[in-house]
């Protein structure tokens, strides 16, 4: 671990950041460009203390998991990841394209998304980052572990997953999340994380088993659907999605008409929140 290093490293990207590059308010008596430490350190989910000891060269071992939530924080490029891993004496991640760094790009386009639904996913329906109103319906599944962490997984296995939508649109949301880890599939590969979810999927659910002998294969996300909200009912969005070049990650964003019903809707998730979920979780798109 090169400590005087990484601590020049982490504190010349924290000053290049403004306050409206990670999606806060700058504030009227800010007397000096970049973040603040302890918004560094609250964006990432470590104490004051410790982060400042980072910057002052005398902090312990970043884990990678720290490390990976600075790297977000920081909106780091995938080289700039790279670099930061092997500062503080670990081997930088594998470039799968499934993994938990998020694309800088994606990731400044949903700072500016605060009225609106909006979140990132990797290539199998893990979900990397979510605002606040995606949170409000889908529930927060960021912590999740293991292959719980796809939406495609908990689709098959959970039945409190398909509570999001109506019970009309479950069989055409089957085949989607099908086709979709199918064009992961063979991006991937047998021996990779998507072969592993198909070996244990088609064991799990004889569903997934059947639509998986369809051979379907496509990135598809629905452009208007109907999402149930446990306490507001259905809400009719429009959705878009931005992919990364190499299609690894998307950044989906939920819409709804202005002045509509379900612009109403989206408006009190705000204040509904993820407070008040009955039943198991709703999952991701």
């Amino acid at each position: 671990m090169n400590r005087a290093e990484l601590a020049a490293f982490l504190r010349t990207r924290r000053e290049a950041l403004t306050p409206a590059d990670v999606g806060l308010s700058g504030g009227p008596r800010r007397r000096a460009a970049g973040l603040r430490r302890e918004e560094v350190a609250q964006l990432t989910g470590m104490s004051v203390d410790y982060y400042t000891r980072l910057e002052q060269s005398r902090g312990p071992q970043p884990s990678p998991q720290m490390l990976t939530a600075l790297a977000r924080t920081l909106r780091l490029s995938d080289d700039e990841r790279d670099y930061l891993f092997r500062l503080a004496g670990h081997a930088a991640p594998e470039r799968t394209g499934i993994g938990e760094h998020v694309a800088p790009g994606l990731l400044r386009v949903l700072d500016r998304l605060d009225d609106t639904p909006a979140m990132v996913l990797s290539r199998l329906g893990e979900t990397l980052v979510a605002n606040r109103l995606a949170q409000a319906i889908f529930g927060d599944h960021t912590a999740r572990t293991g292959l719980a962490r796809s939406d495609i997984y908990r689709w098959f296995t959970e039945p409190g997953a398909r509570l999001i939508y109506p019970p009309g649109d479950r069989d055409r949301q089957s085949r989607a999340l099908v086709a979709n880890l199918r064009a992961a599939y063979g991006v991937l590969g047998e021996n990779s994380p998507a072969g592993r979810m198909v070996a244990a999927l088609n064991v799990a659910s004889e569903e997934f088993a059947g639509l998986w002998a369809r051979h379907e294969v496509a990135r598809r996300f629905e452009d208007h659907k109907t999402l149930v909200h446990p306490e507001l009912g259905p809400i009719e969005v429009d959705c878009q999605v931005l992919f990364t070049q190499d299609e690894s990650q998307v950044l989906i964003v939920l819409t709804a008409p202005p002045r509509s019903e379900a612009a109403e809707k989206i408006r009190l998730l705000g204040v509904v929140g993820a407070q008040r979920f009955t039943g198991a979780s709703p999952e991701a798109p």
